[in-house]
């Protein structure tokens, strides 16, 4: 390969410039966290994991030819922020009133979500060519950052449960159990308009629990957990 050719317009393609708006809504999402906007941090997760469902379906309509990968490796790193990183500074953040003697397990579970979600994501680039199947192998990256997001906004979050929860996902990540990937058209369409009710300024709370983003949160726990029982 010449000098030359290895010039970034000579990889970039609008499909990577979608994956990059996924890693910038994440490390917005951090910042915010950091500054203990957690409901706005919440949703730069969720508008990150909208850029993240397309960026693939621009680059399939655009007929990319990416022999190098730089797509698929720039869709892997952001993912690696919007959806390991963010998460668990939002989770160590928020979990700043816990009491002191247990201070310890936010740190850790924190860093369980990074290092699973790092490990999910190699995993998958490692074998995306040598394997043969439609389904995810470990629950999907993205999985981690609506559950804690929508938790969050529906009005129910518990620290605790919020660190059970993680610990379980981060390791489902990392497992072998497979999750079919989302092809029925009316639950897409459905989880896309609670999405918008969500991000957008509309009030849909009913005794104090934000409806859209619990019934996300259901969406999301089904789907997580009905692969489980399939498996038994």
């Amino acid at each position: 390969m010449k000098l030359e050719s290895t010039k970034i317009q000579s990889f970039f393609a609008i499909s990577d410039g979608i994956s990059l708006m996924n890693m910038l809504c994440g490390f917005i999402s951090i910042l915010l966290a950091i500054n203990h906007n957690f409901e706005l941090s919440a949703i730069l997760m969720i508008i990150a994991i909208m850029f993240d469902s397309v960026d693939g379906w621009v680059a399939r309509k655009i007929n990319r030819n990416d022999k190098l990968k730089f797509g698929q490796n720039i869709d892997s790193l952001s993912d690696a922020i919007s959806f390991g990183a963010a998460p668990a500074v939002f989770l160590y953040t928020i979990s700043s009133t816990i009491p002191h003697n247990l201070s310890i397990l936010p740190a850790i579970i924190s860093l369980l979500i990074v290092a699973c979600g790092v490990l999910r994501l190699t995993r998958y680039n490692a074998i995306a060519d040598y394997i043969q199947t439609h389904d995810f192998i470990g629950f999907p990256i993205p999985g981690i950052a609506i559950i804690l997001a929508t938790f969050y906004l529906s009005g129910l979050f518990n620290i605790y449960i919020a660190l059970i929860l993680m610990t379980i996902v981060s390791l489902l990540m990392i497992s072998n159990v497979t999750y079919p990937k989302f092809d029925n058209l009316i639950i897409i369409g459905i989880s896309v308009v609670l999405i918008v009710l969500i991000i957008l300024p509309i009030s849909l709370i009913l005794f104090g629990i934000n409806m859209p983003a619990l019934i996300l949160l259901i969406f999301s726990l089904y789907y997580l957990l009905i692969n489980l029982i399939k498996i038994n």
